[in-house]
């Protein structure tokens, strides 16, 4: 376990020093800048943290692709004869501690806009929304990812379309089929996201369980 976390302190470094990490951090502030140009009004903090959650995706999965993609091919051919199966989980330890930063500045971003304190319950749902969007993120990115598709042009429209598909399948009602981010969205404005929470948890963790297999598998013929 050692050794996966220091190959992923050294991802992450290698992520920042490589001055990639700024490019999805440009497009997150700008995406907060449009959503927060006006201050959220009071009794909108769950609508708000729910908007944010759902955009956010893209966002995080490209940062999440953009680390992985980051280290060179021979460097990755070496870590995974080094570490077998743990170099993958090392990967994703990374894109996702690196998503974790990333979701941090929305919610602080999110907070500072608020025109009335939220509540306990309403800022942990926020939170869990906001790790959630993370798990789609890193998923789409990972599957966009150089190992899984080579072609640069190939991987970034794969990444728009498959979040155009959680857009479009949610907003039909299809929640069981994809990450369901409209549903979060639709949930928060009709006032039921709290009450249906734990289900809507369920169908937003599986897409990304199947994704996340799906990779690993895909990995094991394409290092």
């Amino acid at each position: 376990m050692t050794s996966v976390i220091a190959l992923a302190r050294f991802r992450v470094a290698g992520y920042v020093a490589s001055h990639r990490a700024l490019q999805p951090l440009i497009g997150l502030l700008a995406l907060l800048a449009i959503l927060y140009a006006t201050a959220v009004p009071a009794g909108q903090e769950i609508a708000a943290t729910a908007d944010s959650a759902a955009m956010l995706v893209p966002v995080l999965a490209w940062a999440a692709r953009g680390l992985l993609d980051t280290e060179p091919d021979e460097q990755r051919s070496v870590a995974l004869s080094a570490l077998g199966p743990r170099e993958l989980v090392s990967g994703l330890l990374a894109a996702f501690s690196s998503l974790l930063v990333l979701t941090a500045v929305a919610e602080a971003a999110l907070l500072s806009r608020l025109a009335a304190s939220p509540t306990l319950t309403v800022l942990l749902a926020g939170v869990w929304l906001h790790l959630l969007s993370a798990a789609a993120g890193l998923t789409l990115g990972a599957l966009t990812s150089r190992p899984i598709l080579p072609s640069p042009a190939v991987s970034t429209i794969a990444l728009i379309l498959g979040y155009l598909s959680m857009l479009v399948i949610s907003l039909a009602g299809g929640r069981w089929l994809t990450v369901p981010v409209m549903g979060w969205m639709r949930d928060a404005h009709h006032g039921v996201l709290l009450t249906g929470l734990p289900l809507l948890t369920v169908q937003s963790l599986l897409w990304p369980a199947i994704g996340l297999a799906a990779y690993a598998w895909l990995r094991r013929t394409r290092p």
